[in-house]
């Protein structure tokens, strides 16, 4: 191979990783500031599927971010802000199978499934990682990890705010499918967190 043709294909090889096409993008615009997250559809197809489903069935609309923890990482997308003012566990699709075994780290800024001890337990619930949480990779510390499906490319500066918000143990209604408790949860921000919508805006 000629020096031209080698500088030729480098360059070639160069743009088709520069100009990678994009994933599909949600905007969560919350009561701290806008947040959007760019969804990895090839390597986490599964999560990112249903978290646009999600999305696009409006769940996640008057959502909070009901667990932060500075220097860890905010959960949301599971509990709902009710009118008389009470935080109430919304009722889920079928839970999925973990992703956690695609490769993608749970770095500072990514997007990941929450889920229950059981690693196929995740439905609506997700965290935005604060830091670096090797951690969750897989295989974690139950053979499976957490499952990132996508990352913050605009707004990690709000990401931040909410980590640094106050918190403390708060009375929420926990439970599905109708069947619901009132159950103290620890590291509920102090003022409510809400997720006022979220929306796609780009497949």
């Amino acid at each position: 191979m000629s020096l031209k043709s080698l500088i030729l294909t480098i360059t070639v090889l160069l743009g088709s990783s520069t100009f990678a096409t994009a994933g599909p993008k949600v905007l969560l615009k919350t009561t701290k500031g806008d947040i959007t997250i760019e969804l990895d559809a090839e390597k986490a197809p599964e999560s990112s599927k249903n978290f646009l489903a999600y999305v696009k069935d409006g769940f996640y609309n008057k959502t909070v971010f009901h667990r932060v923890m500075e220097e860890f990482m905010v959960q949301g997308g599971g509990f709902e802000l009710k009118e008389d003012g009470s935080i109430e566990q919304k009722t889920t699709k079928d839970p999925i199978q973990n992703e956690a075994k695609n490769g993608l780290k749970n770095a500072r800024g990514t997007v990941a499934m929450a889920r229950t001890g059981d690693p196929h337990s995740a439905t609506a619930q997700f965290f935005i990682n604060h830091v670096d949480n090797g951690n969750l990779d897989y295989p974690s510390f139950d053979g499976w990890g957490y499952a990132v499906f996508g990352t913050v490319v605009d707004g990690l500066d709000v990401v931040d705010k909410i980590a640094e918000a106050e918190t403390a143990t708060k009375t929420l209604k926990a439970g599905s499918g109708g069947q619901t408790r009132e159950a103290p949860m620890e590291n509920v921000p102090v003022e409510n967190i809400v997720i006022e919508s979220a929306t796609v805006i780009a497949e």
